[in-house]
């Protein structure tokens, strides 16, 4: 059996993979293994969710997961991922539990869980956790024992006066045609959007359990594009399901992507002086852009595996206070324990108004390279990349890229395929190096 936990918790579709069972027992083993030892006090755990259908079942199942083992359920509703980690630590919760396939089609779901303080797990705590749910029940209270289930009525109201503090400029004059993605940002993103002074014009939004992601939100940008054109608006948001991601339009309809926001806000913050050791957090899958503009700006960049787990890792490793992927997935430590879509769209907006700058202006230092990607099944992705003639194919390619481009060998995390990503100044350059190592790593198959 394959490791219960992926890169963002446990994820499945809903019913069949990840169903009520499953949920149960996920919620009766977190209980158990980050449910604090003080008898003194009732155990809590915030339970939130996306709008999907299935999130009503698995919130049932989850909570009666939690409540057998005498952990009090405070039930936050429809709110945003990063709602439910800075609630965990704003209600001072034992844990809290998402319930959210993220950027995922509607028949998907998925289960994150955030300990102490909002913090995403590290491996050991998940690797215990499934054990206990592979284990089964242990010994479970009874009568007042038993936990109880509470409906935080000002759960909404905290996290906006919570993401209101990322407003460091009012976005007077400012119009923001909002993606919602028909997701958990419904609500909440055009209302923190209103309350720091934008003109909001929400699309999207209108969730009924079956709409959430489909064809619309960060991973559908073209109604967004056309939106913003017809609005003649200044910019544009776009959200996922869970609302952890954001990205942009700027009022031209072009997409602005988490490489250009990272630029946009390292900037900014270097010029406040609130850009810890003066580096930013990206994955390897950054473009080779974000490098040369971050390096002209005198910026260092210290780079990670892919998922914004990762990003976490090296941002509290070393006290850093920028980083975020290519997705969208930005994450400001001061401001929240994970990546924030509103938090990220408050200080886009706030950097145009502190600078009266157009958003394509702002992202102008971003210069996307060129990027091709070829997906090639192997037989075994673990050992492809140190094959002699893929390390040769690589050699002879990076030889001729020099300093203008970039070569990337990654294994799948879910496949048996290896990734061959190519940056190049032009296109049909990276197409070409992208085929010739792509045939080299095929000779594995």
């Amino acid at each position: 059996m394959g490791r219960l936990f992926g890169t963002d918790g446990v994820r499945g579709v809903a019913n069949r993979d990840l169903t009520a069972e499953l949920a149960l027992a996920l919620g009766s083993a977190a209980a158990r293994r980050l449910g604090h030892a003080d008898k003194t006090r009732r155990r809590v755990a915030v339970v939130g969710r996306d709008p999907r259908a299935s999130g009503e079942m698995l919130e049932a199942a989850v909570i009666a997961g939690l409540t057998s083992e005498g952990v009090d359920a405070l039930r936050v509703g429809i709110l945003p991922t990063p709602a439910v980690a800075y609630l965990t630590s704003a209600y001072d919760a034992d844990f809290g539990v998402m319930i959210s396939a993220s950027h995922n089609p509607m028949p998907d779901n998925g289960i994150k869980i955030f300990g102490p303080g909002g913090h995403k797990l590290d491996d050991d705590t998940e690797d215990r956790i499934e054990e206990l749910v592979h284990a089964g029940p242990g010994v479970r209270p009874l009568g007042a024992g038993i936990g109880r289930v509470i409906d935080a009525e000002d759960a909404l109201d905290r996290y906006l006066r919570h993401v209101g503090k990322a407003v460091t400029a009012r976005l007077d004059g400012l119009t923001v045609v909002v993606d919602c993605a028909h997701g958990a940002a419904s609500s909440a993103a055009p209302r923190a959007y209103r309350a720091a002074g934008a003109n909001v014009i929400a699309i999207n939004a209108q969730p009924n359990g079956l709409n959430i992601n489909d064809g619309c939100g960060s991973t559908h940008m073209e109604a967004l594009q056309s939106a913003v054109l017809a609005h003649r608006a200044d910019l544009g948001l776009a959200h996922d399901g869970d609302a952890d991601r954001c990205l942009a339009v700027d009022a031209g309809g072009n997409v602005v992507d988490g490489d250009a926001i990272m630029v946009v806000l390292a900037l900014a913050m270097q010029e406040a002086g609130e850009l810890a050791s003066n580096t930013l957090v990206a994955t390897v899958m950054s473009n080779l852009g974000l490098h040369l503009a971050m390096r002209a700006a005198g910026i260092e960049v210290r780079t990670t595996s892919v998922g914004d787990r990762y990003v976490l890792e090296e941002l509290r490793a070393g006290e850093y206070s920028l980083g975020g992927e290519q997705s969208g997935h930005i994450v400001m430590p001061a401001l929240g324990t994970t990546g924030d879509g509103v938090v990220t769209g408050l200080r886009l907006m706030s950097r145009m108004a502190q600078t009266r700058s157009s958003l394509a202006a702002l992202a102008a230092p971003m210069q996307t390279l060129p990027q091709v990607l070829i997906n090639v099944e192997v037989a075994d992705k673990a050992t492809v990349a140190d094959a002699p003639s893929v390390r040769t194919a690589v050699a002879q390619a990076e030889a001729e890229l020099g300093d203008t481009g970039r070569i990337l060998l990654r294994p799948s995390g879910t496949e048996q395929v290896v990734r061959v990503m190519v940056e190049a100044a032009d296109e049909d350059t990276a197409r070409q190096l992208a085929i010739r190592v792509a045939e080299s790593v095929s000779e594995h198959r």
